[in-house]
């Protein structure tokens, strides 16, 4: 982990655009998961272990801002930072641009839960304080 803002990028498969020649909405929220799943391996978690016995995330609200196309095989960067802390909860923001180009905006809240279940906990101090170290101040 750095100080540089963790980036993923990910090229879009002919089957994820549609007639209109963009990536189909649906698809964003799974570039997004990929983006988060790379982000705590980033974080310096080994998400096949993590997410099954250290800890667990289950997104409660996902606001997705379309705001300009992206198409096949295009390079699409997606910046992830923690934008807000609770106790149980986070928000994650993903910024996606083509080149200099914004092309999509989505902030998912998660609530951190007993992995395995859905029972609600706070965010382990562990990973709070890694997470807290690459939020914008």
């Amino acid at each position: 982990m750095t100080t540089e803002p963790f980036v993923h990028t990910v090229r879009p498969r002919y089957a994820e655009v549609d007639q209109q020649g963009v990536v189909f909405n649906a698809h964003w929220l799974t570039f997004f998961d990929e983006a988060c799943t790379r982000f705590f391996e980033w974080l310096g978690d080994d998400p096949s272990k993590a997410f099954f016995a250290d800890y667990d995330l289950m997104i409660v609200k996902v606001v997705v801002e379309w705001e300009g196309p992206a198409g096949f095989d295009e390079r699409v960067e997606i910046e992830v930072s923690p934008t807000r802390l609770g106790n149980r909860s986070l928000d994650l923001t993903y910024r996606s641009t083509v080149g200099d180009r914004s092309v999509c905006t989505g902030v998912i809240t998660y609530v951190s839960v007993t992995p395995g279940t859905h029972t609600s906990v706070a965010i382990p101090g562990g990973l709070r304080d890694r997470l807290a170290v690459v939020a914008p101040a």
